[in-house]
């Protein structure tokens, strides 16, 4: 192996993130996916690699290392890849990116993915529409405190903290993504959809998007 192995699925927006991320810092990776509909990512040569059975993971090379969990995989690339920054270099800065970050990370998406939106299926008999509901409630308990942290802070430039995108764009960008496919609202959030307009415009995010991956269906 002479370069990262990136365990990922199209369409798992933790994926999405350090797809943007690796994008971001220039490192080009092995694609593996692992189709999480099917159960793939519960095969016994991939809990191996990852005994949580989630993606992504990073393998790295010559290291026999496996990287899991996506924002501390991000926050290995900052420190080990400094350029370009994805966090402030000041911090009170940091702290702001990281909070906006875990807004999304920390309270939507627990809530809201794959195995949660499956067990409410399967152990309590929630039909799509249910599930659907139960998806957007939890992206507007966050994504209304959200907007006005963004939109009344003098930091927030073309990208949640500044002129260039970082940390609370990349997840973001991936949550939208996610909202879009249960159709959410997104009027309410002016901030939320330029900023997410500004990043969709780089190639860096374009090219980590659910659609242009080697796994998309």
């Amino acid at each position: 192996m002479t370069r990262p192995r990136l365990h990922s699925y199209f369409r798992s927006s933790t994926s999405y993130r350090l797809r943007i991320a690796l994008n971001l810092k220039g490192v080009e990776t092995d694609y593996i996916a692992h189709h999480l509909r099917t159960g793939a990512q519960r095969f016994e040569s991939y809990l191996k690699l990852n005994p949580q059975g989630l993606v992504p993971s990073l393998e790295l090379p010559d290291e026999s290392v496996v990287l899991i969990q996506s924002l501390p995989i991000i926050e290995y690339l900052e420190e080990t890849i400094p350029e370009p920054p994805l966090l402030p270099a000041d911090p009170i800065g940091r702290a702001r990116v990281r909070a906006l970050a875990q807004m999304i990370a920390c309270e939507i998406h627990p809530v809201n993915n794959l195995r949660v939106l499956n067990e409410l299926r399967q152990s309590f008999g929630a039909d799509d529409d249910a599930v659907a509901d139960w998806f957007r409630h939890w992206v507007v308990e966050t994504f209304g405190p959200l907007e006005a942290l963004l939109f009344g802070s003098p930091d927030t430039g073309t990208f949640c903290h500044g002129d260039n995108p970082g940390l609370a764009d990349i997840c973001l960008v991936a949550q939208v993504a996610n909202n879009q496919r249960f159709q959410v609202d997104m009027s309410p959030y002016p901030t939320i959809r330029r900023i997410y307009d500004a990043c969709m415009e780089r190639h860096e995010f374009q090219q980590a998007a659910p659609a242009n991956q080697p796994d998309a269906e």
